[in-house]
């Protein structure tokens, strides 16, 4: 598109905010106060999880749920804390229709790749549920980290081989029990042998990506991280 026409464009249909709706300067970009407003993890954190600490505890600390239970993931890095900019962003992709909003999540998500990442897949959807929304949000997330970071994607070697209930709204050991063996690798020699990056929108309780973990791992590859947009820090809270 020449510059004329992009700016003809720009006037018509100003960027907007994924927070909040409002003009800003360029795509993908936030106004200062839905910036302020969230909270970006990174280290200091769990050597083990990568749960943020409140300050520097030293090198491979690990905390106290990891150290009673080791996880079997290499790591939950998210990019921001769930809260209501994030989340706005998150149902707006999964029940608007905003699929650029892919592309702002994935901008923020690609600084917390592993460095020694070989392939991003994405958290598989049932086909019904793809059929009903039309697509995979997951899939596209992982498709824009793909693009920006050069490690490669594959959407379809993990898939949801059973339908499973909304989780929204369950305890922790319902979601356990929800997911059960949903999750299968359908081609175990496309995952073996590497370090996978799991790619999802929320991390909340940890079921269903523990699923998904299992079965990778199962297939044989060398290491699964979880990698996603927003994280639930508080206990109570839910997605």
């Amino acid at each position: 598109m020449t510059g004329p026409f992009r700016r003809i464009i720009g006037l018509a249909l100003p960027p907007r905010c994924g927070g909040c709706g409002t003009p800003v300067a360029e795509d993908h970009r936030f106004c200062a106060t839905c910036w302020s407003s969230l909270r970006f993890l990174g280290p200091p954190w769990c050597v083990a999880c990568n749960r943020p600490f409140a300050f520097d505890r030293g090198e491979d600390v690990v905390c106290a749920p990891c150290l009673a239970e080791p996880p079997r993931h290499a790591g939950v890095r998210a990019a921001v804390a769930y809260g209501p900019i994030a989340s706005s962003l998150v149902l707006r992709l999964k029940y608007g229709g905003r699929i650029a909003f892919a592309e702002t999540m994935a901008r923020h998500m690609h600084r917390l790749m592993p460095d020694d990442a070989d392939l991003l897949v994405p958290v598989p959807l049932h086909r019904w549920r793809i059929w009903s929304r039309g697509f995979n949000q997951a899939a596209l997330i992982a498709r824009s980290v793909a693009a920006l970071s050069g490690v490669t994607h594959d959407l379809d070697v993990l898939v949801r081989a059973r339908r499973t209930l909304v989780l929204r709204g369950l305890g922790g050991k319902a979601r356990v029990k929800a997911v059960a063996g949903a999750f299968a690798v359908c081609t175990p020699e496309r995952v073996r042998g590497r370090s996978v990056v799991l790619v999802d929108d929320v991390y909340t309780s940890g079921a269903t990506t523990d699923g998904c973990t299992r079965v990778l791992l199962k297939a044989g590859a060398r290491s699964v991280t979880i990698l996603c947009w927003a994280r639930v820090l508080s206990p109570t809270a839910s997605d």
